[in-house]
């Protein structure tokens, strides 16, 4: 309603009931209508202010929203161009809509080529290498629903190798993620070859020979034989202990080259420290795998040299052959194994073949082991005494100590059947340990004047704490130190040398008498004699067969007695059986005699009796 319409009715409103006029309630009207008026006014000044605000409100709101969304922008392009891997998303048509500067370079796209809209087909067409056959076929698993997961791998010109994994999605658009795994492959392909390989030698590893052998098996032909050979370098440790660890790394890689060619093209692995072995297959077995056997022997014969000191070795081989040996990988090995351990019982420097018997007797040796591991326990041992005898003084002048077995079942067993079984497993320190203990107790109720030998094995020098096995036997025993011989063999230094020496001077400074057993039997003996200043030298039996008989070994004989007397070394004569020997040893001035001739080793218990013999007439032994 306008103005004046309103102003009108109020007018016909305010008039009284004559009809004229009402001035006053006219005015009221008036007036409350122009409160009213101004009223909705001030509302609509109120709402106009209000609204003035929000729009201000949301302008800034819009303008932080556009802020943080050019932040977020630019936060996912660093994000984007600093992955390490490329980065790629293409819509259902197959165009690119994003991607990362890592994406261009792995694939050495420009810029402007891998822009929104490129082809994925342009872009593949100017890729710089060629994709892996192989990984062509998709490898599907489940990703989304309706979607599954792609893998591809690029080989570039340059060498790289780039894996693609591409999830496709529903609508046929995808994300991809691409990466350079060069390096990665070249890791697993290094960390593959040396589980397959010997680091030293290069040559393939127990692992890959038995895939080898797996292998041959099944492609074995039915007039088809495949020969089996084990090898092991004989006494190789003494190698490493007297020229080093490096030099003998040295030398095993000259020994795997010399197999490598007399093996030709046949399989050859290393399966350990010195042990190798060869896979022969084909026809007319034994003889081709003999024939082997022999041209190996004879390349290693050869000597090897460090600098100017040559090394000569030798080799052991064990041959098993399939079908007649077995037709399964783990038995031809262990055949093998047996075969090789019956070379090397026999003295080494050859080859042995499988036979049925020779498993029945490694099963035995297996029951020895296990006896003799009780035999420690129940104390099974005892010890004989052989008398050392003094021709000077005519009489006995100490006797060596020579460890017996007597099993409840099977009787006295040889000590060369047990022994170098117990050096083999290690046994041997806890049995060493009980013999010096033993002797040194037994010694103690002899004559003051009376000494004791006691043979040490080469494996007490380097598995145990001998000057104080040997101090806690004398203390516990009461014996004196001087009292005691402690003998060695030449393979006790030549195996440990540096190891050797050390124990050697400390058990002589203690006042133990120390000898060398077996002299001459080795080819480096006299080197010894000024390593260490011996008290005693024995003279190996194998000199004193023949000196009747035999002017050289007489000779021989002679000349050790009087090289033992010039170092100021008491000399000791193994094995003398005859009175002819004892009558030709007191002529050449020798100090000591050992034999049947004097006595078989006897019992602690005959001691006494052994002591009480006529001196004068060693040749009135005990029956």
């Amino acid at each position: 309603m306008d103005a004046e319409a309103l102003f009108r009715q109020q007018c016909t409103t305010a008039v009284n009931e004559d009809g004229s006029a009402n001035a006053e309630r006219l005015m009221n009207l008036v007036v409350e209508t122009y409160r009213l008026q101004a009223g909705k006014k001030r509302a609509a000044e109120d709402h106009s202010h209000l609204l003035s605000e929000e729009n201000t409100t949301l302008k800034g709101g819009l303008v932080a929203a556009k802020e943080d969304l050019a932040e977020q922008q630019r936060l996912f392009g660093i994000v984007l161009d600093n992955l390490p891997q490329g980065l790629s998303v293409f819509d259902a048509e197959q165009r690119l809509i994003v991607c990362n500067t890592r994406f261009r370079q792995v694939f050495g796209f420009s810029v402007e080529a891998a822009s929104p809209g490129a082809s994925l087909k342009t872009l593949i067409s100017m890729i710089r290498g060629t994709e892996r056959i192989e990984k062509k076929v998709s490898r599907l698993r489940a990703a989304t629903e309706g979607g599954h997961i792609r893998h591809r791998e690029w080989i570039m010109e340059d060498g790289r190798t780039i894996q693609s994994v591409i999830t496709v999605l529903p609508d046929g658009s995808n994300i991809s993620i691409h990466a350079d795994v060069t390096e990665d492959r070249k890791a697993a392909e290094r960390i593959a070859y040396l589980a397959h390989h010997d680091p030293l030698t290069g040559l393939p590893n127990r692992i890959s020979l038995r895939e080898r052998i797996d292998a041959a098996l099944a492609a074995c032909k039915p007039d088809e034989q495949i020969a089996l050979v084990h090898l092991n370098l004989d006494r190789f440790k003494s190698i490493n202990n007297t020229l080093g660890v490096s030099a003998g790394d040295k030398i095993l890689r000259q020994v795997a080259e010399r197999i490598r060619m007399s093996a030709g093209g046949n399989v050859l692995a290393r399966l350990g420290s010195d042990e190798f072995a060869i896979l022969q297959s084909g026809r007319q077995q034994p003889w081709n795998v003999t024939a082997l056997a022999d041209q190996i022997r004879r390349e290693l014969s050869e000597p090897f040299f460090r600098g100017d000191k040559a090394v000569e070795l030798s080799v052991s081989m064990g041959i098993a052959i399939s079908p007649q040996d077995g037709i399964e990988t783990d038995t031809l090995l262990k055949h093998a194994g047996v075969a090789l351990s019956h070379a090397k019982c026999s003295g080494g420097k050859g080859e042995r073949f499988f036979t049925a018997e020779m498993e029945a007797q490694i099963k035995a040796r297996h029951t020895l082991e296990a006896d003799l591991r009780k035999a420690i326990e129940r104390e099974e041992f005892e010890l004989h005494y052989q008398p050392l005898y003094d021709l000077g003084q005519q009489k006995i002048c100490g006797f060596e100590a020579l460890l017996r077995w007597n099993h409840p079942t099977r009787g006295r067993v040889p000590p060369m059947e047990f022994i170098p079984l117990a050096e083999e497993v290690g046994l041997v320190v806890d049995i060493g340990r009980w013999v010096i203990r033993r002797a040194c107790r037994d010694a103690m109720d002899w004559p003051e004047d009376i000494k004791v030998a006691v043979n040490v094995s080469a494996i007490q020098f380097t598995n145990s704490d001998l000057p104080s096995d040997v101090a806690a036997s004398l203390a516990e025993a009461g014996l004196p130190a001087n009292r005691l011989e402690i003998e060695i063999t030449e393979s006790v230094l030549m195996e440990n040398l540096d190891e050797a020496l050390p124990v050697l001077h400390a058990l002589k400074q203690s006042g133990i008498r120390i000898g060398m057993d077996d002299f001459g039997t080795g080819y480096s003996s006299l080197s010894y004699l000024r390593r260490f200043p011996f008290d005693k030298i024995k003279i190996d039996k194998s000199f004193v067969n023949g000196i009747v008989e035999d002017k050289e070994a007489f000779a021989i004989m002679r000349a050790i007695i009087l090289l033992g007397d010039a170092l100021g070394m008491r000399v000791t004569v193994e094995g003398v059986e005859t009175a002819e020997q004892l009558a030709m040893l007191q002529r050449e001035a020798c100090d000591e005699i050992q034999g049947y001739h004097i006595s078989p080793p006897r019992p602690a218990g005959d001691v006494p009796y052994l002591l009480a013999w006529p001196q004068a007439h060693p040749s009135a032994r005990a029956s």
